[in-house]
């Protein structure tokens, strides 16, 4: 996880009550508003997105740390721990923000990770159409394991490891059929 996105895997785990007896207080304290709809503890990501458009210059350091509160969430519920609603987001995460020094203490790579894992291990079932976790850690994984399946890149390794596919690349004689793929896992496989 530290080597793939950057998240650290050393510290607590991400755990912790998800109660609240008023959600509404709470919103109001770490962000500064209260949703029209709290739907059990999660608000959709678009209020978010609506309240927390765009930072002034002569912003307050309280509007500084609620701006910067709700754009953690943005990216904890939309890119690191998306579930297939993608549009709402638990309280539950808002609640590890309350103070960034601690936050930043936290083991998130080992949450994505367990989240990613849980959501693969859900997919097995015959029923099952789409998967929900961080999959651009897998895509990472996937073509940091796989090189001959990925695309040419011109540039070095960098750190974390996903940051290397935001470069251009050339998908030139890299294989497109399904059979074609299947083979060359094969061959890696025996070899």
């Amino acid at each position: 996880m530290h080597l793939q996105l950057g998240l650290p895997v050393d510290g607590d785990a991400v755990t912790g009550s998800i109660h609240s007896a008023d959600w509404g207080a709470v919103y109001y304290e770490l962000l500064g508003a209260i949703p029209d709809n709290i739907n059990g503890g999660r608000i959709e990501m678009g209020w978010l997105l609506d309240i927390f458009l765009e930072l002034d210059d002569d912003s307050t350091k309280l509007e500084k740390i609620r701006y910067a509160r709700a754009y953690i969430l943005q990216i904890i519920r939309g890119y690191l721990m998306p579930d297939l609603s993608r549009n709402l987001v638990h309280l539950r995460w808002l609640l590890k923000l309350v103070d960034f020094r601690a936050a930043g203490e936290f083991s998130w790579g080992s949450a994505v990770l367990a989240t990613l894992y849980l959501e693969m291990c859900g997919a097995m079932r015959p029923n099952k159409a789409k998967i929900e976790g961080c999959l651009s850690l897998l895509q990472s994984w996937a073509r940091f394991r796989f090189p001959f399946l990925c695309p040419r890149v011109d540039h070095p390794y960098t750190f974390p490891l996903i940051t290397r596919w935001n470069h251009s690349a050339s998908y030139a004689r890299l294989p497109t059929c399904l059979e074609d793929i299947q083979l060359l896992l094969e061959q890696r496989s025996e070899a």
